[in-house]
């Protein structure tokens, strides 16, 4: 019976490829096969009409997901089992990082974020309720409170340090546009960490080690992807870094170097000030105003007079906290929001409305400019160089040659402009490319930030009370079942990578004769004995239908039987990632469960 036992668990054991010269084991269930006409895989043909990305598009049609609500999602059993496999995989990586898994609640006091003054950061994007009694309660959007709640109660000395704490759970969020499909939702899966250490040294030796975990679990789930510097934001803290999975849909822009590994988020990305540009500044003439009619936008006023974008001022009118500022950048560049609210010390920015800018500038919008301007002004290094500049008169129907920054008007001097294709990478001087990305994962140091409003101390080796120093590591699981999605797909449907798809071998039977049904019977058996992940598809139907079912719902490899294939010499061979059905390989059947193992450690290899 003991031997029994032992067989079920080894056979129970699929080997996952994973960084490094180790292979990985998940745990799955005893039983590997799953007959199609058993399971719920409600395929469709046609796209919702919601759905706007690829993955929000192939996810539907596959049957893995199903919309409840606006951002609220229900996963189907092919969708569970691709979220199984990444949180296997995640709590794999954690779990050899040192980490400790735990379960904290999503029903949370406000008193917490209360206590840290996040019930009023956060806005409206907090749940918020009330129980019968009227107490005020949120569901936890991310748990740094709670955690840093439980530290100061567990942990009292340095000898119990450090510790990291993690756990994967339901998040929620009042997202103003939940878009994307399970890109951006109201209630998610997230994998959430904390660590806590005696000093921002050791911190940051825990920021590593989380950083290793992560490159590990993005790279076994087959991702391109970029790390790149981060903004904090909401979150707090000193170190902050985003793991970027590169794709054309995603809402995020990365600045990456075509050399080295310099990457960041174009919130923190940044670039070596261009040069002086225009003449010897001495040589520039006085601002000359000119007629611009019906010229407002740089376009149309760089076509009118002649010249190139680049040499414009661009002046926007902002509202910052309670006041108004002008901001200039360069024609050709554009202003990051998140880059001036830092510059001017606020939470947030956004753009002037209408009538503001008339009462600021005494023009209508498109003729701003700051000479003469009476307000705060702001300019971006690059625009500051300009010594023959372009830019409004504050007048309609008007604008200024010859400006130059520091002889016409004053301002702050700032780095707020996005960087763009070709700028200079500041760690080796090669070009920047701006690319698209989807948030996967974060990682942040965070210092005293909340336990030092929350109080959270430990004694030292002298005795002292310190405050524990912090850090603060998530990743999107159920995002990450779209970012794959995303990457991971062609004109038919879903390419799953081996090591998330919900099966490993897709056996597509054809017709119900004798030979055929024990043919199937036969490579189940020796599959599922070799703990393959098998899905069979037993229905009655046209080969056409079932063959584009397998595309769609993207089963990395398919194993073909039917009647013509065994009278012409065995079992049809083809892996999803090839697009040529007549590419599809005759392998004799008692040759075919070997070929099919053969495929799945491979694929799963590090």
């Amino acid at each position: 019976m003991i031997a029994c036992a032992i067989k079920m668990i080894v056979c129970s054991i699929v080997l996952i490829g994973g960084p490094g010269p180790i292979a990985f084991a998940v745990l799955t269930r005893a039983a590997q096969s799953m007959r199609y006409r058993n399971t719920l895989i409600p395929t469709s043909k046609e796209a919702p009409s919601d759905a706007t990305s690829v993955s929000h598009i192939l996810l539907m049609r596959a049957g893995c997901v199903r919309r409840v609500g606006t951002g609220i999602y229900e996963f189907l059993p092919l969708g569970v089992r691709v979220l199984r496999k990444i949180e296997a995989i995640i709590r794999q990586e954690m779990d050899r990082a040192g980490a400790l898994e735990v379960l904290l609640p999503a029903l949370l006091p406000s008193e917490y974020f209360k206590e840290t003054g996040r019930w009023d950061l956060f806005g409206d994007t907090l749940m918020r309720l009330k129980d019968r009694k009227g107490t005020e309660y949120n569901l936890g959007p991310t748990h740094e409170e709670i955690i840093t709640d439980l530290a100061r109660r567990e942990i009292k000395s340095y000898r119990d340090l450090p510790k990291n704490l993690y756990q994967i759970q339901t998040k929620f969020r009042d997202e103003p546009r939940p878009r994307g499909g399970l890109l951006r939702c109201r209630e998610f899966s997230m994998k959430d960490a904390y660590s806590f250490d005696v000093d921002e040294s050791r911190a940051l030796d825990s920021y590593e080690k989380m950083r290793g975990a992560y490159t590990n679990i993005f790279d076994r789930m087959g991702f391109r992807y970029r790390m790149v510097q981060a903004d904090s934001g909401a979150m707090g803290g000193s170190k902050s870094a985003e793991f970027q999975v590169l794709v054309q849909s995603g809402e995020d822009m990365v600045a990456a170097c075509m050399q080295c590994d310099y990457a960041a988020n174009l919130e923190v990305a940044t670039s070596p000030p261009f040069p002086p540009q225009g003449p010897d500044p001495k040589s520039v003439p006085a601002p000359e105003k000119v007629h611009t009619p019906k010229a407002k936008t740089i376009e149309q006023v760089s076509k009118f007079l002649g010249a190139e974008p680049k040499q414009f001022l661009k002046s926007l009118v902002y509202v910052a906290g309670e006041g108004l500022v002008l901001v200039v950048v360069r024609g050709d560049h554009e202003v990051n929001d998140i880059k001036l609210a830092r510059a001017l010390g606020v939470d947030e920015v956004f753009l002037a409305a209408e009538e503001d800018v008339k009462k600021a500038t005494a023009a209508p919008v498109g003729f701003a400019g700051p000479v003469g301007f009476r307000g705060r002004i702001v300019v971006d290094q690059d625009a500051a160089s300009i010594s023959d500049g372009i830019t409004g008169a504050n007048e309609r129907d008007h604008h200024l040659k010859h400006v130059q920054h520091g002889r016409d008007f004053e301002g702050e001097v700032e780095t707020i402009r996005n960087i763009i294709d070709g700028d200079l990478c500041p760690s080796c001087g090669a070009s920047l490319g701006v690319y698209r990305g989807i948030e996967a994962g974060h990682i942040f140091v965070l210092g005293t930030h909340y336990s030092s409003k929350m109080n959270a101390t430990y004694l030292d080796e002298k005795g002292e009370s310190n405050a524990l120093v912090m850090g603060c590591y998530g990743i999107g699981v159920s995002r990450l079942v779209a970012a794959i999605v995303e990457q991971h797909n062609d004109d038919n449907g879903i390419v799953w990578p081996m090591s998330v798809a919900p099966y490993q071998v897709l056996i597509t039977q054809l017709g119900q004769e004798v030979e055929v049904v024990a043919a199937v019977a036969q490579l189940e058996k020796e599959l599922e004995a070799a703990g393959i992940e098998l899905l069979v598809d037993d229905r009655e139907g046209r080969p056409g239908g079932k063959f584009k079912d397998a595309d769609l719902i993207g089963i990395p490899l398919r194993l073909t039987v039917g009647k013509r294939s065994l009278d012409n010499g065995g079992v049809e061979l083809k892996p999803r990632t090839e697009k040529n059905p007549k590419n599809a390989e005759l392998v004799p059947l008692a040759d075919a469960a070997k070929r099919a193992i053969d495929y799945v450690q491979k694929a799963l290899e590090p």
